[in-house]
Formats: C-alpha cells, structure tokens, sequence
C-alpha cells in the first residue's frame, strides 16, 4: 500500500525527532547531535546518536538507523503504514482515505486493532458496573481487593462476563469482523462448530495502555481456581509484551526517582491507591533486556518486590542481573509479616510501607541473606558451598570497586581471608570470559559458515564489491548532485553493475525516489524496507559521512571500480559457461566415437 509521499514528508516536518525519541531515550547533547544508551541493544555506553538537523538517528552500535518513522517501526514494532499514522495521530493530521482502507486479506491495521480494543474496554467497564452482570467482579476488586470506585474507574477495570460470544457479538455491531477481533486476541474461533467466541470470559478485566494513552491489551484474571489463573493477549500489530509494563503510563509521570517492579497488576493497583504511583509490573512474563532499556528511560533505581519463594527469588536474581546491565541502581524489598505489599499496605498503611521501601536491600545484601540463610555456617562442608555461591554472585558485578566492597562484606559474614575470596572469585570472572570468548569464536565461526550476513548475505561471495557498493550507495544517499547525474545517465551505472542483490534494490529504489514528482526522500525507503534493512542503509551514509573525501572525482572513481568488479565477474561466468559448454561438446563427442 502506497501513501502519498507529499503527505508522508509533511508528517515527518511536523514531527520533532528529539521530543519522539526523548519519550523512550535519555538524550544529552554533543554539539548539534544528542546521544544516549539505545533503546534496541544492551549497552553502558552510549552510541545512539539523534541528528535534529537532519531528522535522522543512528546507532554505532548495533547500527540500528534511519528516520522518525523507521525509529517508531523498531520502538513499537509497527509496519511502515501503521508507523506513519502514529506520527500523523501525534502530529494532528488525518491519514489519507485511501490508505486506512485495507484490500481483502491484507493485514488488520494496528488502528483497527486500537479502536477495537478501546469498545472491548467500554463493553468490560459496562459490564462489571451492571449489578446483574458484574456482581461477581465487583465482589472481587471491592471485598476481596478492597478498592474503592475511584480506584476501579482510574485503571478502567472490568468484567468479561462467561457466555460464549457477547462481545463477539457486540464488536460485530460496531463494524468489526472476526479477523480483525482474532488477530486483536479479542475472539477466538471453535474448531468444531466454526463459531466464533469471546477470548476473556469469567475473568476480572485489566486493560494495558502504552505511554500514549492508547489501550494496546488486556489481562484478565480468574474469580476461582480454573486455570490459567491469567489470560493475557499475546502479541498483535499493536502490542508486543516485551515492549511494555503495566502503569507505566502513570508511572513515568510520578515525579520518583525510584520505581518499583511487582509481580502482578493488584499489587501495581493496590500501591498506586496508597499513593505510591511508582509501581509498575511486567505483563505476564519475566522481565526481558528490553524492558531494562525501558527503566533505564524513566528512572535510575529499581525496587523489586517479588515473592519471597523460591520462584520469586529466581525472579528477582533474574531481574536483577537484567537491569544491572543497563547501569540501573538495583534494590530489593523484604516484606515481613504479609504474604504481599497489598496486604502488607491494608495491614499497616502507606506510612510503614514507605519506611520498608527506604529501608530495602542493595541486590548483593539481598543475595548475600539468601545464600546465607540456607547454609548453616558452623559447619565446614556448609561454608564451603556459602562462599562458593557468594564468589559467583560477585563475579557477577563488572565494577571492580563494588566487588571489593562485597568481598569485605563477604569475608566479615563467612569468617574467611578476603584475599581467599578475592582469588576465587578472580578465578571464576577468568572462566566466564575463556567461555565467553569460546561462543564468540563458536558464533563468528558459524555465521561465516552462514554467510554471516543476514540483511546482505551475497556480501561473502565478494566482499570488495560489497564494499564498493556500500560507498557508492552511501554517496548518493548524501549528495542530490550524483542521483541527478545518475537518474540522467551522464554517470553510467545501472542496476545490473550492481552484484549483491540487496544493494541494487537499494539503487533501484533511489532511482525510483529521485525520479517520482516529489523527488527523493529518504523515509520513503521505508516502504520497501525493513527497519534492520534501513539501519543497514542508514549506515552506508554514516560510513561516508566519516570520510573526508566524497568529492564529484571520488564518487565517479568509485562507480568506475563497481562497474569494473561487475564486468570482471561477468567475464567470469562467461569463462565458466564457456568451459563447461567445452565439457559438454566432449563428452557428446566420446560418446560418439566411443574407439577415439
């Protein structure tokens, strides 16, 4: 589907890259550029750079790149179409007719998705304040959960009632269909009969926003013991469950300089309803690289308040390690004499619970109290397996000031030498890094096995053409003077010169921009390429921009080699046609004369 390119510019005119990506990335500026950690890999030190000048961003790193557009495809895991109309919602313009309709079988938009979430949650709302139907969610959230209206209309919670297809029936009255409401985990559809019926039913309803506002998903929680005791949506155009948590579209507007991590969304609600509107949670699964990169957007400190059984101590060492990695402050909260902060907050107020908050535990005290209270220190075998386990913990912190700080501490609790830990725990840092640097070779090993490229993956067959065409393409990416002289034939070069298949559509479709009414426009790339495939365009151009020299003779020079690389493996092929043609013509010739 093509969207005017007039329009498409218009949108990224009225949209300030700086303010788009400051909502999932903390900027500093660096001269006319900002910087930060990006939002797409792990990293301590920031190689993310946004170009206001240019409209452009680019990662160093993993070299993640191109416009406001592409930058939403990767942050939201949207197609091109879906990317352009969330920049036109925020900047005001309404989307072309022609291109919000969708032809049979294309894909349900992420708008639709959107809008049908949105009736979903007035049906559920509705529901859950009608007395003959919601009675029983109702009961839960005010006399098992104790939350007031306030509380309930403030999250938009509801109720799915258990009959077989009433909101089935009641999208339907609002135009959608059973794609649309299959592909928005809304509906599901009966093997046996063919029907279609509701996905949530019987369940207390929890509606997930993003930071915008919109209603991207639902949980919905069992009133009995059937299981699963939740039922989450699963991954559709407009959510992806590793790129959001639940309230943090209150959380980022706290003012705290800490959030606190929970376990589940009655936790989250019951302490946001104490007054501690930090609180946010993951959506029904255990906390992923990206949701640190999402933390380490909003705040410097996490506290984690998990269960303190075995598989929330898993959790919780789990979610530490993650969120260490993005340079994210990790604390640890111990609740004594409740099962939970919502029981702990109903027991003995906001008041002591904010003392506990304050009172919570670094990561390492955490896991030092843990390995300790299972190991009875009087015993020698059992100090053994302590010290052992606290080595490895601290072979964990890359910080070579806090692991000192954490052998002292150790070495005072286990009665033991520091220098003794010290050396173990040296030891074993040695052994992850051989390890370490074992896979790396494993993987470098197996991606040249595998041509090792995955966005140009003919670049193994010649990597000096592909090189000469990366500067080539890098070039007229840059500069409008050389895609006039080459859509105008006075540079010869076309898009047979080009050997790798990925950098001649590269080339075709530049020529296509420069050609079109409009003329060229970077975005519009966007149409026929991935986000990854963008980023590696993207960087063709940066890679230029670091070179001095990328003058008129340069850039010819560099086109004259492309051809010449192209005509010599040309000749190549021809010389192997040839010779096979040979082989052929002999054998035909000795079956013939079989005597010869």
């Amino acid at each position: 589907m093509r969207l005017p390119e007039n329009f498409v510019q218009e949108v990224l005119d009225r949209t300030n890259i700086e303010e788009l990506v400051g909502r999932y990335v903390t900027l500093k500026r660096t001269g006319s550029n900002l910087v930060g950690l990006c939002p797409f890999h792990s990293e301590k030190t920031p190689s993310f750079t946004v170009s206001p000048d240019k409209k452009m961003f680019f990662c160093f790193g993993c070299h993640a790149g191109g416009s406001a557009i592409t930058f939403v495809q990767k942050a939201e895991n949207m197609e091109f179409v879906d990317a352009v109309a969330f920049l036109a919602d925020r900047a005001g313009l309404p989307m072309p007719r022609e291109s919000e309709e969708r032809a049979a079988g294309e894909k349900v938009s992420r708008k639709r998705v959107l809008e049908a979430n949105l009736e979903a949650a007035k049906f559920f709302r509705a529901c859950l304040f009608d007395p003959a139907i919601g009675g029983p969610g109702m009961r839960y959230f005010k006399e098992k959960r104790g939350l007031s209206d306030a509380t309930i209309k403030h999250f938009g919670l509801g109720y799915a009632p258990d009959t077989f297809g009433s909101l089935t029936e009641y999208l339907h009255g609002k135009g959608f269909t059973d794609e649309e409401l299959q592909v928005a985990f809304l509906c599901g559809k009966s093997r046996k009969t063919g029907r279609s019926y509701d996905y949530f039913r019987g369940r207390v309803m929890f509606p997930i926003l993003d930071t915008s506002g919109n209603i991207v998903a639902f949980g919905g929680r069992v009133l009995d013991d059937s299981k699963p005791k939740y039922l989450n949506t699963s991954d559709t155009p407009a959510f992806k469950k590793s790129n959001h948590l639940f309230a943090l579209n209150f959380a980022r507007h706290s003012g705290a300089e800490r959030m606190i991590l929970c376990e589940g969304y009655m936790d989250v609600i019951a302490m946001h309803a104490a007054g501690f509107e930090n609180a946010v949670a993951t959506l029904g699964t255990a906390i992923t690289p990206n949701h640190a990169r999402i933390f380490s957007k909003y705040t410097k400190q996490v506290i984690i308040s998990y269960d303190a059984d075995e598989a929330g101590q898993a959790a919780a060492k789990k979610a530490m390690q993650i969120l260490g990695e993005v340079g994210i402050e990790v604390r640890v909260l111990r609740v004594e004499g409740a099962k939970d902060p919502d029981e702990y907050i109903r027991k003995y107020g906001a008041e002591r619970f904010s003392r506990l908050l304050d009172a919570s535990r670094t990561g390492f005290q955490y896991q030092l109290e843990t390995i300790l209270s299972r190991h009875d220190l009087s015993v020698g075998q059992e100090k053994i397996k302590a010290s052992a386990a606290l080595c490895a913990a601290i072979a964990e912190y890359s910080s070579a000031v806090e692991r000192e700080v954490y052998l002292s501490e150790a070495s005072k609790r286990l009665e033991l030498p520091v220098e003794a830990l010290r050396n173990n725990t040296e030891k074993i840092r040695r052994k992850k890094y051989e390890e370490m640097k074992s896979q790396q070779s494993r993987e470098l090993r197996a991606s040249i096995k595998n041509f090792g490229d995955r966005i140009n993956p003919d670049s193994a067959k010649d990597p000096k053409a592909a090189a000469t065409e990366e500067a080539v393409i890098g070039m007229l990416l840059m500069f409008e003077e050389y895609r006039r002289e080459v859509a105008a034939g006075r540079i010869q070069l076309t898009a047979e010169n080009f050997i790798t298949e990925f950098y001649r559509k590269v080339f075709e479709a530049i020529l296509k921009l420069q050609n079109s009414e409009s003329g060229f426009q970077f975005a519009l790339l966007g149409e026929e390429f991935s986000p990854d495939e963008m980023g590696r365009i993207q960087k063709a151009e940066m890679s230029r921009r670091e070179l001095t020299q990328n003058g008129p003779d340069v850039f010819k020079s560099t086109v004259r080699n492309l051809v010449a690389l192209s005509e010599e493996l040309q000749n190549k092929d021809v010389d192997l046609q040839t010779r096979l043609e040979n082989i052929r013509k002999l054998k035909l010739h000795k079956r013939k004369d079989p005597n010869e």
